[in-house]
């Protein structure tokens, strides 16, 4: 039990921000449509300066997360070294684009108007998922820590084989290859 806490807490994690991710990407796409159609009078629209700049951080925000949860679900099901390095970089860049759509929520939130009801629920996705992300990020890098919470970025015996030992398949016996002529 002791080797699968991380694997345990990180798969609800992934899954939660994978569909808040979605749901991003539907709203902000369909404010980023009404903002370009010139609709910023719908009433459950709205917006002030800091509109286009929060939709755009926001939507590229979703995609980069949501491309970083499969990097994520695949390293849960290998739980190993390499899909560590590969799931925890792409989980950094997802919450440092994030973290700047968070930014332009506050300022967003800071400058008032009229903000319709879709705009404030994605206000609100984005503000959850700067933490969420925040919690995933740190879990993936509590391996480094203690081996506990997963895989950490050093394996003493990956990639290490004894002096003239085959480099078959690893802990087993290799074939003998022939070569067919």
């Amino acid at each position: 039990m002791a080797q699968t806490v991380g694997r345990n807490i990180a798969a609800p994690l992934l899954f939660l921000n994978l569909i808040m991710y979605f749901i991003v990407v539907g709203f902000a796409s369909w404010c980023l449509n009404r903002f370009i159609n010139g609709q910023t009078n719908h009433p459950s629209f709205g917006g002030n300066g800091a509109t286009m700049f929060f939709l755009t951080f926001a939507i590229l925000a979703a995609v980069v997360g949501i491309v970083s949860k499969l990097a994520g679900g695949n390293h849960i099901r290998a739980w190993r070294n390499d899909s560590l390095a590969a799931a925890a970089a792409l989980s950094l860049i997802a919450w440092a684009i994030t973290a700047l759509a968070f930014g332009f929520a506050c300022k967003q939130i800071n400058i008032g108007g009229h903000r319709g009801w879709r705009l404030r629920v994605l206000e609100a996705f984005v503000i959850i998922l700067t933490f969420t992300q925040l919690m995933y990020v740190l879990l993936l890098h509590a391996g480094t820590f203690s081996s506990k919470y997963g895989p950490g970025y050093r394996d003493t015996d990956y990639g290490i084989r004894e002096r003239g030992e085959d480099p078959g398949l690893k802990g087993g016996t290799a074939a003998p290859t022939t070569r067919a002529v």
